[in-house]
């Protein structure tokens, strides 16, 4: 058994990939910091093979796959992602358009190329790792939150149509809320509300992806939010993001 897994170097990658080690399966991390690879690698006890890439390149996002696809791969765990703060009209451009590459193009072409073969083959799994923030708009992070939406809009679809043609692959989009993991610093925010450990968010994703659930959303507070968003239009939802987000920024 094989899983690859994007985003690997920390985080929430990390963690699954520690979890997916435990339950057997060989592992491919891939990131674009190679000695952080290399130590998780030495850390797990399971086979490891490292590859060290930027997947916002989609020339070498293919060659990713290409060079992974004959591994007889049984998961491939999309994680790799960030975000970036700030006012629509004064962000960085090519910083969101690196952004869109790598939380959307990347994630579109490694899902599509997977569901293919796992199609073909009769079985697979594919975690995408959205946000909650694909729930809602998002002020201040106008742009991560569109490829978060993106991303769990993409995996829902993928699933029905599976589910209708009678596959046994399973697709599942995480969507947590605030983690604690690197992302606040890329970023450039700190979080108003407490977040959730990597570990624990790991644990609910790797759970709820081989108990074959399309959406997870770890933690009682996120699970609550994504149920009350029904019952506000949204352009009150947007003013609310638009408090929470301008606190972590400290306004």
């Amino acid at each position: 058994m094989k899983a690859l897994v994007t985003g690997a170097s920390s985080g929430i990658g990390r963690e699954i990939a520690r979890l997916l080690a435990a339950r057997g399966y060989d592992l491919i991390l891939c990131a674009r910091r190679e000695e952080r690879l290399r130590q998780l690698a030495a850390e797990l006890p399971t086979a490891c093979r490292v590859i060290a890439a930027d997947i916002a390149d989609e020339r070498e996002c293919r060659l990713l796959y290409e060079a992974v696809r004959g591994e007889e791969l049984e998961v491939v765990v999309n994680n790799a992602g960030f975000g970036l703060f700030g006012e629509f009209a004064s962000t960085s451009l090519e910083e969101e358009l690196r952004m869109i590459d790598t939380n959307i193009r990347a994630v579109h072409i490694l899902t599509k190329l997977a569901v293919r073969d796992f199609a073909a083959r009769g079985r697979g799994y594919v975690l995408n790792v959205a946000s909650s923030a694909g729930f809602l708009p998002g002020p201040l992070m106008a742009t991560y939150y569109a490829t978060k939406n993106y991303v769990l809009r993409l995996t829902e679809a993928i699933r029905e149509e599976l589910r209708r043609a009678g596959s046994p692959v399973k697709v599942c989009a995480l969507c947590p809320g605030p983690v604690d993991t690197e992302f606040n610093k890329v970023a450039g925010v700190r979080f108003s509300l407490g977040g959730l450990s990597a570990q624990r968010v790991a644990r609910e994703a790797v759970g709820g992806l081989f108990a074959g659930r399309g959406v997870v959303v770890p933690g009682a507070a996120m699970k609550a939010m994504t149920l009350a968003r029904h019952f506000a239009p949204d352009c009150l939802l947007a003013r609310v993001t638009y408090h929470f987000q301008h606190r972590k920024n400290g306004g």
